[in-house]
Parts: C-alpha cells; sequence; structure tokens
C-alpha cells in the first residue's frame, strides 16, 4: 500500500489484554475535544458485521480540516503491513511498568500493539491539536500530524506518562502529509531521546521502534516505520499559541489550569483565584523559562543541535522533543546549521539560546492574557512588566546553568571564581573553534590534562598532537596553533586547577575521573546515525535489523561516558569514538528526514 493511499473506511484494531498498563486520560476527560466525533471511536458505533470490527468514516479521522474549540481529536492508527518489533528500550519500558521481556516474549504481539494494529484495553487514542511559528513564521494550525497518543498511563503514585506512536498514519492534522514514519528517521529519534537523556539532558523518552514493509513516498519510495515514545506530556508553546490567536480566550485558560494542576502543581498558592489574580500564569512562564534555559544550556554544553526549535517543537515541560534534522557537533563550529532547510542559519548552534527566549517570548503573549479578568483586554502596564522581568531572566538563567555546566567538564570547582566562563571556558572553546578541532574528542582528551601537567614528559604534546589530528589542519595553517594550546594548558589552565587543590597525581587522577563523568566518549553524531541506518538498509535479516539497533541503543544510552565496553560492543565503541569518515564530514539533514 502507497504512503497516499487509503479506503473510505477504516477498521479499528482489536483489543488485546497484553502489555496491562492502568490508563489515566485526564487530558482527554478534563479538556475540550474535537466535536466532530464527541465520543471516542471505539464506542461510538455499533459493529456492522459478525466480526464486532467498526467501518469509521476516514472523512472523520483522517482528512486535514481546521478544529476549532479544542485541544484534541480523537485518533486512529492505520492498520500497518507486517509489522515487526526492532527495538525496546528496557529503561523507557520501566518507566510505565514493564519490562523488555514482556515485549520479546511474543514479538509479533508487540509489534502488532506498537504499531497501532492492536488496541490496549483502557487506550482510547487522540491527536493534540496546537499551532506555531515555523522559521519565525505564523503557520496557525499544525497539530499532531503523524503522531498518535495511545494514552495516559499510571506508572506510580504521581508518574504519568503520554504513550504515542509517531509514523501511524494520518489525522486531521496530517494537512498535505501522508501521516507516516520510514525507517531511517525513525531509528534517529528512538536512538537520540535516550541517548540525550544518558547524557543528562532533559528529553522525551523512548518504548520501541517497530518497522514496517508499508511502502512510504518521500524524495524516493521507503520502508515504514513506528517509534513509540514517553513524555509526561506532549503538550507545546504552541498549543496555548492557537487558541490565544482565534481569541478563544476560555479554552486558553482551560489549559494552562490543566497543565499548571497536572505538572507544576508546586506553583499555586492558597490565596490563587485563576479568575481574579493571574499571579499563577506569571509563576508558570517562569518556571518555563526555567526549564527551557536549562534544557538548552545542556544542549550548548554536550555539542548538540535541535535543527528545528520552531515553537510546536517546543514543550511546555522544558523537554526536547521531536528529534528531525538534529546533529552533535563534529567539529567545534558555533555557526553550524545542521538543518538543510534552514539556509540562512536560523537554527544554527549559536543561536539556540537566542531562538529559545524569541520562542519564550510567543508563549508569553497567550499567558499574560489570562492575567487580571478580561483577557479581551490589553494587557496592564503591572503585567506586562512582570512579564518583562520573567522573561529577561532567561539569559541569567541560561548563563548561570551553561557555567555550571561547563565548570564540571573542566572539573573547576564552582565556588572557586566566578570568570571561569571568560577566563578559562571561551578560551578554550575559541581555541577549538580556530583549529575546527571535533568538540567531543577535544573535551574528552582534556580529562587527562590535569594528570599531563603534573607529569612534566612528553605526554602534553602527544596530547596536542592528538587534537591537532582531530582538527582542519587548513585552518591551522602558519598560525601558531600548538603553543598557543600549550600556553592555555600551562599559563592558564594549570594555575586555575593549582588553585583549586589539583597539585599531586592523587587529586589530578580524582579531577579527571569526574570530567570522564561530565565528557561522553561516544556521542550520536550524523554519521554514527548514518552508518546504523546504512547497517540496517543493507540487510534483509530480521535479526540483523534487531542487533545493529540494539548494540547501537547498548552503546549510546548505557556506556556513553565508558572506555571500557562491553566485548560485543568493543569494535563498534572504538569506531564511533575514531575520527569522522570523509564521507561523514558535515552531514546535514532536512525537516522532512
Amino acid at each position: 500500500m502507497s504512503g497516499s493511499s487509503f479506503s473510505k473506511t477504516t477498521k479499528l484494531p482489536p483489543t488485546t489484554t497484553g502489555f496491562p498498563l492502568r490508563f489515566d486520560n485526564s487530558f482527554t476527560n478534563d479538556l475540550p475535544g474535537d466535536l466532530v466525533v464527541p465520543t471516542a471511536p471505539y464506542d461510538m458505533l455499533p459493529a456492522d458485521d459478525d466480526s464486532g470490527e467498526i467501518p469509521v468514516p476516514q472523512s472523520k479521522f483522517r482528512a486535514s480540516r481546521q478544529v476549532r474549540g479544542a485541544l484534541w481529536s480523537w485518533a486512529v492508527p492505520i492498520e500497518h503491513e507486517n509489522p515487526q518489533l526492532v527495538g525496546v528500550s528496557s529503561p523507557g519500558a520501566q518507566l510505565i511498568g514493564l519490562k523488555s521481556d514482556d515485549f520479546w516474549r511474543d514479538p509479533q504481539l508487540a509489534a502488532a500493539v506498537w504499531s497501532g494494529n492492536k488496541r490496549l484495553l483502557g487506550s482510547h487514542p487522540w491527536a493534540h491539536c496546537y499551532g506555531g511559528h515555523q522559521f519565525g513564521v505564523w503557520a496557525d494550525q499544525l497539530g499532531d500530524g503523524r503522531a498518535i497518543s495511545l494514552g495516559q498511563v499510571y506508572s506510580g503514585p504521581s508518574d504519568v506518562w503520554e504513550v504515542q506512536l509517531k509514523g501511524a498514519g494520518r489525522t486531521p492534522y496530517s494537512r498535505f502529509a501522508d501521516g507516516y514514519a520510514v525507517r531511517r528517521s525513525s531509528i534517529r529519534e528512538y536512538l537520540a531521546a535516550e541517548h540525550m537523556n544518558a547524557l543528562g539532558v532533559p528529553t522525551s523518552r523512548s518504548l520501541a521502534l517497530v518497522f514496517t514493509d508499508r511502502i512510504v513516498e518521500r524524495e524516493e519510495p521507503e520502508l515504514g516505520a513506528i517509534v513509540t515514545r514517553l513524555a509526561p506530556s506532549w503538550v507545546r508553546f504552541g498549543s496555548f499559541e492557537l487558541p490565544a490567536s482565534r481569541s478563544d480566550f476560555s479554552l486558553l485558560r482551560k489549559l494552562a489550569d490543566y497543565v499548571i494542576h497536572h505538572h507544576y502543581s508546586e506553583l499555586i498558592r492558597p490565596a490563587d483565584d485563576n479568575s481574579n489574580n493571574g499571579g499563577v500564569y506569571i509563576r508558570l512562564l517562569q518556571a518555563v523559562v526555567e526549564r527551557t534555559a536549562a534544557m538548552v544550556a545542556a544542549w550548548q554544553a554536550v555539542g548538540f543541535c535541535h535543527g528545528v526549535m520552531n515553537t510546536d517543537n517546543m514543550s511546555i515541560l522544558g523537554l526536547t522533543i521531536d528529534y528531525g534534522p538534529y546533529a552533535f557537533l563534529d567539529a567545534y563550529d558555533p555557526d553550524f546549521i545542521c538543518n538543510h532547510s534552514d539556509p540562512a542559519g536560523r537554527y544554527a548552534f549559536r543561536e539556540q539560546p537566542h531562538v529559545a527566549l524569541w520562542n519564550l517570548v510567543r508563549l508569553a503573549g497567550p499567558l499574560s492574557r489570562l492575567v487580571g479578568q478580561d483577557p479581551e483586554k490589553d494587557a496592564s502596564s503591572e503585567t506586562l512588566e512582570a512579564v518583562t522581568q520573567t522573561l529577561n531572566s532567561f539569559g541569567s538563567e541560561f548563563s548561570r546553568k551553561y557555567a555550571e555546566l561547563m565548570r564540571r567538564k573542566f572539573g573547576l570547582s564552582s565556588d572557586h571564581d566566578i570568570a571561569d566562563m571568560a577566563t578559562i571556558i571561551q578560551p578554550y572553546l575559541d581555541l577549538l573553534e580556530r583549529g575546527h578541532t571535533d568538540y567531543t574528542f577535544a573535551m574528552r582528551a582534556l580529562c587527562d590534562v590535569p594528570l599531563l601537567l603534573l607529569q612534566k614528559d612528553a605526554g602534553l604534546e602527544q596530547h596536542i598532537d592528538a587534537l591537532a589530528a582531530r582538527s582542519d589542519c587548513s585552518r591551522l595553517g602558519s598560525s601558531d596553533w600548538r603553543g598557543d594550546m600549550r600556553a592555555f594548558y600551562e599559563s592558564v589552565y594549570g594555575p586555575r586547577l593549582a588553585a583549586q587543590g589539583v597539585i599531586d597525581r592523587d587529586s589530578a587522577k580524582a579531577v579527571g575521573a569526574g570530567m570522564r563523568l561530565a565528557n561522553p566518549r561516544h556521542v550520536l553524531r550524523n554519521w554514527v546515525a548514518q552508518d546504523v541506518i546504512g547497517r540496517v538498509d543493507k540487510s534483509d535479516d530480521d535479526d540483523d535489523h534487531v542487533r545493529y539497533v540494539d548494540q547501537a541503543l547498548e552503546l549510546l544510552a548505557t556506556h556513553a561516558f565508558d572506555d571500557t565496553v562491553p566485548e560485543h560492543l568493543k569494535d563498534m565503541a572504538e569506531r564511533y569514538a575514531g575520527p569522522v569518515p570523509q564521507w561523514g564530514e558535515g552531514l546535514q539533514c532536512s525537516c522532512s528526514s
């Protein structure tokens, strides 16, 4: 079946008792839904034949249309051909009270469930309705065009995870797209979310990866896949922007109150009356500012480029979501653009903090409407001042968090010198930029320097030679880059370490060990992701698919910081920690990836 074809009706997935999960679904219970289908499709129509299956008009669940007065629409995953379970994240499974064995015990059943071919009891899938600014331009209604939430699952007394299939078929928000995902983008997202979590970056999570035999039309035909992904909520900045753009302030308030009650309950004060006192909405904006600043600081510290920071891709919880044309830096280049759909560089690496603030300003507009009794009126001067102060705090929050993360990577005690960014960290990054030096390799190699500085032998020169080998020789040219790097170590970095007590082998080893916990050896560079994808593409063996993906996930999610890895991962670890191959230099993806 091609990606663009569908019949006039679709049959709803049969239910299964496999994977017993306790569904909450407060989002669809508490918030207004699409009135075109006012009742969950699994309950609304009688069976049309003895099979008990219900035909549902495609025009209700598949055809693109404007959805007003609602924050979601019921959605029906389309049936996928020959689904095969390829990957399961054990940590992801644990988040919703499952084990990886629960999937592999019956992989055919698991593939059917996590492709959407079978429906879990208690699951009533839906798609989110939201808008957004894309590349700085208001795009009006967007919504979940290829993502369908199966439900919100209790995993503990206060833990709820929204389980979502990406690539499960068209929804009312698919516009001109087919609602499917291809294998290459699905592998990238499945690996990225778990890897980012291992790196300590706030992120959505991955649960399962399923391949299908569906032919999906892209630039050329590709095979399909579905990623099951998890987040406490998939609400975005654009979820607030859309009702505000339509002056639907009642819907906007309901969403804000829901988010506060379920995800920011610590913001609620006994005196709050949300209909009259808007202080809680300013506090919500402040909390989102702080979480977003922490997320972007983590991106900059680890060298991660999101690639498409549209407001519909910005989580209200400060999580990294929607892994599309992302990349990790190879050479340290602040101007690096990982998305070749972004020729102007709006989302270049160095621009990410500025774009985050721009996006927060877009969120502040709707939230400021909720302060005071009449959202139809312009915000008061007091409200504008409070919002401005809140937005202005982003810069200091980002700088504080980024400095904290970078000090850890440099082995610097955070209470010693507030000038570390200007005197230590930025000068070193300037040297890496000048040499176009491999960022991940340089930061990992830095972990050896505290001890090398004390040994007074050829070790430091060999270290600098290794950095030069991972640099762009044409940029080094006739400049004394090596000499400047040596001077930085001996005259700047070394004295700073000595000032905090790094004066002997034991203290140097201890600092280096701590630095290794902050500087990964393995990151999911674009060429690494493409290598995994290429190995999968070259094999027709399902077992090979599982092995390649599983080993990549194990390395990146379990051993990202380790020099020593299990025997079965050694070849992969050495290859992926090695130099960027010529074919992998400067790889970019597009928004369609």
